[in-house]
């Protein structure tokens, strides 16, 4: 039998044979033992095997550090999680108190779980991990999901370019319309920003990899001729990838040089198309097809004056009167004004019919056209 130099072999055989003794000797030797072992920080994540449950306690042997309880608040706190817990299962937990009542570790399971929650969601930033997750719901910045029971946010310009609202001029209220469209989808996104202080997910659809946004738009310059593909069309035009994550938009007055009225009569997605660069703005790349086909009004500014009396089909009407087309790209306006009303005017010049009209202005570099109509 080994012994400490400082108790004889007969102090020790007392001690042993004596409880009282015994119980002095046992308690120096945690004292010892305590001295030299470093007492774990609050906040830090300690595993160790349940022993025991009470009504309103759990005890844990958390080795080297002693008996760990969640009690109190905390054990309120994770009941939902304490009732899954069984005597001899092994946890992680959270220290709240290194020693607190009766010299046990104070514990915190649910903190101990949003911790390591929060420690996987880094490592989902880190490793570029995908998960499929629903959408819960959208605001006016984007949408909100929800990862292993945090919610994070997927701001709108973390969207595929599939998913991203295209609408006119940023209008707020049909981006916030397109946004609650996909409520209940299903999307695979990365964990792109994790920040457990301030409770922030951050998801994007994007894999964060390639290019940056300025990076691509200075690739480009007014006039260039570019090659995408068409994936969205809407009531004011064509929007058309040019690589991945960026697109460019093809106005519907900048799809030919003839009236448009329907986009949709002229593309489909997944369609090859050239373009004409002809502005980049804010970030944009606005587009046009009709910019690489003749412009009818040059060859028109030979064969039209102001005084010509001409014939024109009459293809549309607008606030200002009714739109006249005298060939293909080349039409004007006869305006409300040289009729009593609107009624007058839509007797008067009925759609799709041909009259004779006198052409008051004249403008090709402008594309300015201006007629009345002749009687008789």
């Amino acid at each position: 039998m080994l012994t400490s130099p400082l108790i004889s072999s007969s102090s020790a055989s007392r001690a042993t044979d004596d409880p009282i003794l015994f119980g002095v000797a046992n308690e120096s030797m945690e004292r010892i033992l305590k001295a030299t072992i470093a007492t774990p920080e609050i906040g830090a994540l300690v595993k160790g095997t349940v022993i025991a449950k009470s009504r309103l306690a759990v005890y844990v042997d958390v080795p080297p550090f002693g008996t760990g309880l969640i009690f109190g608040r905390e054990y309120l706190n994770a009941r939902d999680l304490i009732k899954e817990v069984k005597i001899g299962d092994h946890i992680t937990a959270k220290v709240v108190l290194p020693e607190g009542e009766e010299g046990y570790l104070e514990l915190s399971l649910k903190e101990a779980k949003q911790a390591l929650l929060w420690s996987d969601a880094k490592k989902a930033v880190d490793g570029k991990l995908i998960y499929d997750l629903i959408v819960k719901e959208a605001n006016k910045g984007g949408l909100i999901l929800e990862w292993q029971g945090i919610e994070g946010f997927l701001p709108a310009s973390q969207l595929k370019t599939d998913h991203y609202p295209k609408v006119p001029d940023g209008d707020k209220v049909k981006i916030m319309e397109e946004l609650k469209r996909l409520v209940g989808e299903t999307i695979s996104v990365y964990v792109i920003g994790a920040d457990p202080k301030d409770n922030k997910l951050i998801f994007s659809e994007k894999s964060g990899e390639g290019k940056s946004r300025k990076e691509i738009i200075d690739q480009y310059g007014l006039g260039d001729t570019v090659a995408g593909e068409v994936t969205g069309i809407v009531d004011f035009g064509v929007f058309v990838k040019l690589e991945e994550g960026f697109e460019g938009l093809i106005h519907i007055s900048e799809i030919n040089w003839s009236l448009v009225e329907n986009p949709r009569d002229h593309f489909k997605v997944g369609e090859k198309v050239e373009a004409k660069v002809i502005e980049i703005k804010d970030g944009k790349v606005s587009l046009s097809v009709k910019a690489l086909k003749t412009n009818p009004w040059v060859e028109a500014e030979n064969k039209y004056k102001k005084g010509d009396e001409v014939k024109g089909v009459v293809i549309k009407y607008n606030k200002h009167g009714a739109l006249v087309s005298l060939e293909e790209g080349v039409a004007g306006l006869v305006h409300i004004s040289e009729f009593k009303d609107e009624d007058g005017l839509r007797r008067t010049l009925e759609l799709g019919k041909t009259y004779r009209f006198k052409i008051n202005l004249f403008d090709a570099k402008n594309q300015k056209l201006t007629m009345s109509p002749i009687k008789g």
